[in-house]
């Protein structure tokens, strides 16, 4: 098709593939740019022929073409913009952009073409052909033809576009014709209004304000700006051009302080706006004050320093909020480092001029009553101004601390003495962290090194007085941080003395502990000797190497005390190891003790040895948090000195050894759990050969380490269905120790699926506690969802001979049946996370039993703990966990579950879909769930009505869960409902529950907050009367929660 039909079927349909033929036309030479205007101009004179006249309409027939002569133009002109816009840049000649750029201007004289033109001039200006010699042409047009008032936001944009592509790439074009382009586009763009084209306007006026002579239109320019200053725009909801307040805030600012020209004009509405505005007007304008200063110069802040600190001193001392207070700080930090900005950084040695020394002597003047609310913005402003430049941070300390200190040696002040060091404090912090924003390095060079010696001289003895002991630790902890500022031996000094507090059994003393510890804590990060060689041999002769008795609560108190300070302090790696040096000394002392112990010192030698296993095992859990690489060494120190202590105690017939205690080997297990996650899979394949060498083979001497010698003729062998109880509690430390191992790691059995099989039989008949048979159903679900591939025959005994025998066999007693479920719970979850292929045959067979009496509870409440996370399959264990698991298990059974707690023809297997259903619920994120509680909301409220109390407490903190979003219009209509069944749930009389109370409690006064009050009127004064049962629930919890919802209930209101 030729170009000109083709430009002739555009005018008649306008659709965008004519368009895009006329560019490949062009591109194949078979048209060009003056073909279409060409075309375009035979068409308008188509439309002026006498043949268009001919209409079989006479009335207003010159109107007709009048407007059909308007169309014409401005359709002409509208395609051959879109041809532009698709043109290829490096299609387009020198000269054939000379012709569209007068074609356009020509164009830009007819009104109803200025659009069209428009569109056409912002994709010809980004072209390479259109240089520096189009821009006066370009810009005449649009000065003298567009009338940016008559346009929509769009065109205008257009116009902001045209202009900044210009500018961007012709600049020194402009500077040619640099008042007359400056006059007329001020002219131009003001009045503007719209945030669109205002982003645009300002991104321009930088550039103007920047980098041009403005000498002759700077008050033009202000006028064009400032009007702008404060934004106050808000972005409508949804908006889809995405602009926000603080775009258009960051734009004006651009503006405001691109001149120094601006600062005498600027100052005064900066003011007025300080004055006048709003708290969000204040901030704004306290923020571009910052910003802005620096650039209008040191002589200007100079000049108006008095005015703007009496500005800013009202916004500190009397401010409306803590946030616009820190602004006003920040700028006031401004306004110091523009006036002293040029003043040499030794100045501050000797004396200072100007607004400094002022604001410096008004504040001080301030803490001469430092118990006073004013002392704390005073301060405030001393520590800003440590921050501004050296000069000025040297002269602050140098008049402050010494008239702190003086002010604290004083005898009537005894009483403001905390208040002093709490002021002083703030004033080290800050003299600390302005070392950082000043750079300052060079010891000598720190603001507060002259006077270290005093302020060391008045901590001494503030630590020994109880009321300025947490303020004194406050100085402290600011100069132990400043690097550099403190020599060794004034650390070590230091460290004596908040030892001292650590070694006092008064109440003081323990108040005081935190705050020491953090202090230690501190120092021990640069000289952990100090700690090392004082604090903590002075701590552990603190702790006993005895139980405390039962019923000596103070001693007790003292001992978790100590523990827990140990736990704060030796994170380090040289203090960690001290520590658990000391700690497995005061292990053996307790689990071996010289003498036999009595019985009624059992308990609370276990006890005591529980918490020292704790403290270990969370200081090594902090360790690990932060990032230690050491905690792997000790899978060869600690890791088999616990396995000797707990081997020998279990293989001991003879005495009734603590060590023996699950609680104590639970513990044990978890310390050595959290180091072998630290070890390499390297390491970790060597030490779990050790592992089951010892378990399966009875081999304990390479895992097995310590003082405690293990005679050579006793057997281990914990897996052994004859295995003494105290041996068979150990399997606990194995399954701890499999647990975190890599998923590349192999068990070294010869066959695994045998191994699995021995471990669920010996976990079903050998097994003696439930301790023992959950820790065999971990290491089970552990192994078998990293090694599922290596567990395909295991999978199918499972599925073929265990499930129809040990679970759907009927004629199996129920005391057999339900313990099966529990390990069938561990494999389906170790499968369900990995997405094993086999895991939806585990969850069948438990549908299949809904309807026997005899296991249908334990079937239905399985579904809530097969998908509910625990602490097994982790990240941190290596677990094999893919993505969306829980969302694909919900997909695939939920729909299940509601049409089958919906089907009333098999009553029993009825109940048991409701009791899976609302277990499943209670186990997964609300999220998965959300979107189907309109059909979930009347199954679960019929939950409530079932006899299990821990399900009630499931099904209402779903209710609860849900209740944090937006679930009005899901609760309103069952409202009714929901009121009465909480109600029956919340009094002793009906619910023996006290957390089922609580929970129902909490809901009854959600509801008001959540449903409007025309649906719940009905029920208020009903709501309010019972709940006045609860008032005198037996539980206290219960009594708190009650008046809390019937206050809700109270307040609510149309």
């Amino acid at each position: 098709m030729s170009a000109e039909r083709l430009v002739r079927t555009w005018i008649t349909s306008q659709r965008a593939e004519e368009v895009t033929e006329i560019v490949s036309g062009m591109l194949s030479r078979l048209s060009s740019p003056s073909l279409i205007i060409n075309t375009n101009r035979n068409f308008q004179r188509l439309n002026r022929s006498p043949r268009c006249r001919q209409s079989p309409w006479r009335v207003s027939d010159r109107r007709r073409r009048l407007s059909a002569n308007k169309r014409s133009r401005f359709t002409c002109v509208e395609l051959l913009s879109a041809v532009l816009s698709r043109c290829p840049a490096d299609k387009l000649n020198r000269q054939a952009a000379k012709v569209l750029t007068t074609f356009y201007c020509s164009k830009m004289e007819d009104t109803e073409t200025v659009v069209p033109a428009l569109k056409g001039l912002a994709s010809l200006t980004k072209l390479p052909s259109s240089t520096s010699e189009d821009v006066p042409n370009i810009l005449d047009a649009i000065f003298e033809h567009v009338k940016m008032k008559g346009l929509v936001q769009s065109v205008r944009f257009q116009v902001f576009t045209i202009i900044d592509t210009l500018l961007a790439r012709h600049r020194d074009a402009f500077k040619t014709i640099n008042d007359s382009f400056l006059g007329r586009y001020i002219a131009l763009v003001e009045g503007e209004k719209d945030p669109r084209n205002l982003l645009l306007a300002f991104a321009i006026a930088r550039v103007l304000l920047i980098e041009f002579d403005i000498t002759n239109f700077f008050e033009s320019l202000f006028n064009i700006t400032f009007c702008y200053f404060p934004i106050t725009f808000r972005p409508p909801p949804n908006d889809p051009y995405g602009i926000s307040t603080d775009d258009l805030r960051q734009a004006l600012r651009g503006c405001l302080n691109a001149t120094p020209s601006f600062g005498p004009l600027a100052i005064p509405v900066f003011l007025e706006k300080l004055a006048a505005g709003s708290p969000t007007t204040k901030r704004d304008t306290l923020q571009s004050m910052s910003l802005c200063f620096p650039v209008y110069g040191s002589a200007l802040a100079r000049s108006h320093a008095r005015q703007l600190w009496n500005a800013l001193k009202l916004e500190i001392f009397q401010p409306t909020d803590p946030i616009t207070e820190e602004f006003a700080l920040k700028t006031t930090q401004s306004l110091i480092k523009t006036i002293y900005a040029e003043q040499s950084p030794e100045f501050g040695n000797g004396d200072i001029e100007g607004l400094a020394r002022d604001a410096c002597e008004e504040c001080i003047s301030i803490l001469r009553e430092p118990e006073k609310s004013q002392a704390k913005p005073a301060i405030k402003v001393l520590c800003a101004f440590m921050s501004t430049t050296p000069s000025v941070a040297r002269y602050t300390v140098a008049q402050t601390v010494p008239y702190l200190v003086k002010l604290y040696t004083k005898t009537d002040n005894i009483a403001s003495r905390p208040s002093i060091l709490l002021l002083l404090s703030e004033l080290i912090a800050a003299s600390r962290d302005s070392m950082k924003n000043l750079h300052i390095s060079d010891a000598s060079e720190k603001p507060l090194g002259p006077f270290k010696d005093e302020i060391l001289g008045i901590l001494t003895s503030a630590l020994k007085t109880p009321p300025s002991r947490d303020p004194a630790l406050a100085c402290l902890l600011g100069f132990v941080s400043t690097g550099g500022l403190l020599t060794d031996e004034e650390l070590a000094f230091i460290v004596h003395g908040v030892d001292d507090i650590l070694s006092e059994e008064s109440e003081e003393g323990e108040e005081a502990s935190a705050p020491a510890l953090k202090l230690l804590v501190t120092i021990s990060l640069t000289a952990s000797h100090h700690v090392k060689e004082q604090t903590l041999p002075l701590l552990f002769g603190m702790l006993s190497d005895n139980a405390p008795p039962r019923d000596a609560a103070i001693e007790r108190a003292k001992a978790w005390r100590i523990l827990s300070a140990l736990n704060t302090l030796c994170r380090r790696p040289d203090l960690f190891e001290t520590l658990v040096i000391s700690l497995n000394t005061k292990l053996d002392l307790l689990c071996m003790p010289s003498d036999t112990p009595a019985p009624e010192e059992l308990e609370p030698r276990a006890a005591y040895a529980h918490s020292i296993l704790t403290t270990l095992h969370q200081t090594i859990l902090a360790k690990v948090d932060d990032g230690h690489v050491d905690v792997a060494k000790y899978i060869e120190s600690l890791v088999p000195r616990l396995f000797n202590l707990f081997i020998y105690s279990a293989l001991d017939p003879d005495k009734n050894m603590i060590a023996s205690d699950p609680r104590l080997i639970t513990e044990a297990g978890n310390i050595i759990g959290a180091i072998t996650q630290t070890v390499s899979a390297q390491r970790q394949q060597k030490f779990v050969q050790t592992l089951f060498n010892a378990y399966l083979d009875g081999n304990y001497k390479d895992i097995a380490d310590g003082p405690q010698k293990i005679p050579l003729s006793t057997v281990f062998a914990p897996l052994n269905p004859a295995a003494p109880k105290k041996q068979r509690n150990l399997v606990i430390l194995m399954a701890s120790a499999v647990l975190p191992l890599h998923k590349e790691i192999r068990i070294p059995v010869p066959d695994l699926s045998g191994f699995f099989k021995s471990l669920v039989s010996w976990g079903l008949a050998d097994a003696g506690t439930d301790l023992q048979q959950e820790s065999a159903w971990k290491m089970l679900c552990a192994i078998v969802n990293k090694r599922s591939a290596d567990a395909s025959t295991f999978i199918k005994f499972m599925l073929e001979d265990f499930g129809p025998q040990s679970i759907a066999n009927r004629s199996c007693p129920p005391e057999k049946r339900n313990p099966a479920i529990r390990v069938w719970i561990w494999v389906s979850k170790a499968l369900l996370v990995c997405n094993h292929t086999d895991g939806s045959q585990f969850t069948e067979l438990l549908f299949q039993v809904f309807d026997d009496e005899a296991i249908k509870w334990s079937a239905a409440t399985s579904f809530g703990e097969i998908v509910r996370t625990d602490m097994v399959l982790t990240k941190h264990n290596y677990a094999s966990i893919k993505m969306l698991y829980a969302q694909r298990f919900l997909r695939q059974i939920l729909p299940r579950m509601i049409t089958g707690a919906h089907d009333s023809t098999d009553p029993e297997s009825q109940i048991s879909h409701l009791i899976a259903l609302t277990s499943l619920i209670s186990s997964v994120p609300k999220a998965l769930y959300i979107h189907d509680m309109p059909k979930l909301i009347p199954l679960l409220v019929r939950g409530l009505d079932l006899p299990d109390h821990n399900i009630r407490y499931q099904v209402i903190n779903t209710f609860l869960s849900v209740a944090e979003g937006d679930s009005a219009d899901i609760v309103s209509e069952h409202a009714p409902t929901l009121i009465q069944t909480m109600l029956r749930n919340s009094t002793a009389a009906n619910m023996s529950s006290a957390r089922v109370r609580i929970s129902a409690l909490k809901y009854l006064g959600v509801l008001p907050t959540i449903v409007r009050y025309d649906i719940l009127h009905p029920h208020k004064a009903t709501v309010i009367r019972q709940l006045a049962v609860s008032l005198d629930d037996p539980k206290r919890t219960v009594r708190k929660e009650a008046v809390a919802a019937r206050t809700t209930w109270f307040k609510s209101s149309g």
